[in-house]
Formats: structure tokens, sequence, C-alpha cells
């Protein structure tokens, strides 16, 4: 009897934990009861047989004085994922997303066994500043897995072949979304606007971003009594997210929960990263906000060469969305924009056309990203043999 396919797979944040997870079925849909899957991810790659170790929370990281605070605690959970490797003798290692704890843990187990494919699923974006990591990466894994068509270039220059999979969150599936059932359960009147809050999956996020977007909540309620609020809270941060909300807001859990709020909402405010694609592709309006630590954001600013940070603003080369940033992310600016998106229907359906032709030059319609990469990561695999 032959030994079944070991996959490691390694996310360090909830958007990692998605793309893991679908990974992984696309692997078992593949090959059954012949792979099996260990590593490190959150509550969506443990329903797929993913034991994590340890609470993806405690790596979920970002801004450079957080990362200096957090240096040792990230980098004894480097060690616990080398050594569970040691223990469960991967095939291959999957590193999904997390920059700076996936990069660590390709370097460890680079050390310890050098024969393991190393394959980075979603690369820096290079393209927007610090391009010289697409040379460190090449030096550090074996291949890339792309979600941007426009990433192939910066990689392959430096040496690391590329194989473009797509983005998920452009092939989320909507089609059981109940935003009618979602309202009803929450004594939401079927015909009451709707605001979806995202704050963002990082504890870093919540305590920047969530405190402004509550004042523009605050804000907008005092004006609108009608105005329903809903956020979706991800694993690592629900907690944080239900104190500080009380009394202002609905606050879901769940995968189903999120999709059925993302088709019931007016308009949208969303902290910057996956889940704008998301809100665009459920043909939301949003305004997007975003705030880093003082010393990060002066850092990233001499770095970064593109004015926008928003994907699809990005892919459009325009502010589809607006992006309130650093001083700008406050309360009454937010809910400025956000009023505006309320009041006028033909600006919010403008900007939701906008969002959606920006989401088709960024390669949505096509094939399914975890049946890509799964077909890639077997590929990779064939090659070694």
């Amino acid at each position: 009897m032959t030994k079944p396919l070991c996959v490691m797979l390694v996310a360090g944040e909830a958007s990692g934990d998605d793309r893991g997870a679908g990974l992984a079925k696309a692997l078992r849909r593949r090959l059954g009861d012949e792979v099996r899957f260990v590593g490190v991810g959150g509550e969506r790659m443990a329903e797929e047989g993913v034991v994590s170790p340890f609470d993806i929370s405690e790596i979920s990281i970002l801004g450079i004085l957080e990362g200096v605070l957090g240096y040792s605690r990230v980098m004894k959970r480097v060690e616990d994922t080398a050594v569970l490797a040691v223990r469960e003798k991967p095939d291959i290692a999957i590193l999904i997303d997390s920059w700076g704890f996936t990069l660590r843990v390709a370097r460890r187990l680079r050390k310890m066994d050098a024969s393991i494919p190393l394959v980075k699923y979603v690369g820096p974006q290079v393209w927007a500043s610090r391009p010289g990591r697409a040379v460190t990466l090449a030096g550090t894994v074996d291949h890339l897995l792309s979600i941007h068509v426009f990433d192939a270039p910066y990689f392959e220059k430096a040496g690391l072949p590329v194989t473009f999979v797509g983005n998920s969150a452009l092939t989320i599936d909507f089609s059981e979304a109940d935003p009618d059932g979602l309202k009803a359960s929450l004594g939401i009147a079927p015909n009451s606007p709707v605001l979806l809050v995202l704050p963002g999956s990082r504890p870093s996020e919540i305590k920047r971003v969530l405190p402004p977007f509550l004042e523009a909540i605050r804000i907008l309620k005092a004006e609108r009594p009608d105005l329903s609020v809903i956020i979706p809270a991800a694993p690592t941060v629900a907690a944080s997210v239900k104190e500080q909300a009380e009394g202002l807001a609905h606050v879901v859990e769940g995968e189903a929960a999120k999709l059925s709020a993302m088709k019931a909402a007016t308009v949208a405010l969303a902290c910057s990263g996956t889940v704008t694609t998301e809100v665009a592709s459920a043909g939301v309006p949003m305004v997007v906000g975003y705030a880093l630590g003082k010393v990060t954001y002066a850092v990233l600013k001499r770095l970064i060469r593109t004015p926008y940070i928003t994907l699809f603003n990005i892919a459009a080369q325009s502010f589809v969305a607006p992006e309130l940033i650093q001083a700008d992310c406050n309360g009454p600016a937010l809910a400025r924009e956000i009023a505006l998106r309320l009041d006028d229907p033909a600006l919010a359906q403008t900007q939701a056309e906008a969002q959606t032709a920006a989401l088709l030059k960024m390669g949505r319609g096509g094939p399914d990203p975890s049946e890509a990469a799964a077909d890639a990561v077997l590929k990779i695999l064939a090659a070694r043999k």
C-alpha cells in the first residue's frame, strides 16, 4: 500500500486560511484518501484536516514596531512549524501569503531538509513597493503561485518560476447567500438601508481601524435612525469586535453569515485587504479605510510606488473607491463618504459598476484559483520525481 502524499500548508492570517482550505479541498477532490494535510492555519483549514499547533492570531502582525515587539513570539512559532515538519516529513510545503512569517518558515525548512519543494502561494506586491523582495523570494523557494496577472515578470526576472492561478476572492460563490434571511434573523426591516463594516482580521487592524469605523457608525446612526449596521467578524478578532461594537452594530460570525451580509449591504466600509475584492464581487459600493503605526507608515510612504492601496483601484488606475488613509481615516471623514453613497443611489450604482469593470481587469471570470493551484502543485511534484 502506497503512503499518502503529505502536503504541508502554512497560513498566518484569515485570507491565507481561506486559500489554504480551498487548495486542500481541490487536492482532496483529485487524490481522495491518497493525500493528507499538515501545517498551520485557522478554522477554515481545520475543517479540511489541517490541525494547527497554535492559534494564527499570534502571528498575524502588521507594522514595523509590532514586528519588533512580536519577533520572539513569531520566531518561536517558526520553530514550532519546523518541528511539525520534522515529525510529519511533508512531500511538499505550500507557504501562503503572510510574508514575514512564511519567509522565515521557508528558510528554516530549507536548512532542515533541502529536498522538500517549497512553494509560495501569493507573492509580495513588488510592483507596488520593495522590488528587492522578488530576489529574496527567488533565493528561498522553488516556485510561486501568483494571484495577479501582472506578477510574473518581476519574479521571473529574478529567476523564480511562476504559475498564475488567479485570485480566489474573484470567484467567491454567493449562490447560497441569504440576505433576506440574515436581515430577518437580526430584526432588520426588509427595506432598511444596511451598512456593512469590515474592520480587518488582524488584532493590529482592530486596534487602529475599528475605533474610527465605530465613530463613523455613531455619526451615521445619529443622522439616520433607520440605518442598520452589520459587522462580519473574523475568528481571530471576533471577541474584541463584539466588545467594542456592542450596541452599535450586529456582529456576525462564520462564512455563510459574511456572504449573506455582503449581499444584504447597501454600502460598505472596509479595511484595505482581500475583503475589498470580495465586497466588490458582491456588487457593493464601498469606502476603504486604513491606518498603520506612525513609524511603519513613514517608512512605507517612501517605498510605495503607487498612489493606490486597493487592488481594484490599482487595476483601474483610478480611485474607483475612495481611500481614506492614516489621518484621513477618521470618523467624520468616513461618515461623509459613506453618506454620499447612501444618499445618492446613482453615485452608488456608478461606483459598483466601475468596481465590477476593474475586477474583470484583475482576471474575474477565469478558472477557479483553487483548482488551478492544485494542478500546479501536482505538476511541481511530478517534475521533481
